[in-house]
């Protein structure tokens, strides 16, 4: 009788968030998600039978918006502005950077 190794390999990490793990690392309540949501600024990636799927990038952006809603008082349309303007400021930096180079 020989014995065999057998490779053991895990899953591969997703860079998918879950809703309820997508709420808690947030920490966003959910109206405002679900008002984001309606606006079109966050989209589900998958949806499945039990969940909404989202981007771990996503769990930043609206960490982000949040902080900036709190902070200063804003609507979520304003929060949402603001910060796809400070996206879209940081790939125009990066752009010229490379430019430059």
């Amino acid at each position: 009788m020989s014995i065999r190794k057998v490779d053991i390999s895990f899953p591969a990490a997703s860079s998918l968030v879950a809703w309820a793990e997508f709420v808690e690392q947030t920490g966003t309540p959910e109206d405002r998600l679900h008002e984001l949501m309606e606006l079109g600024w966050l989209q589900a990636v998958r949806k499945t039978e039990e969940s909404l799927l989202f981007r771990q990038s996503d769990v930043y952006r609206t960490r982000k918006l949040d902080r900036l809603c709190n902070d200063f008082e804003l609507p979520c349309l304003a929060g949402a502005m603001i910060v796809d303007l400070l996206e879209r400021i940081e790939a125009l930096e990066t752009r010229l950077r490379e430019l430059e180079k």
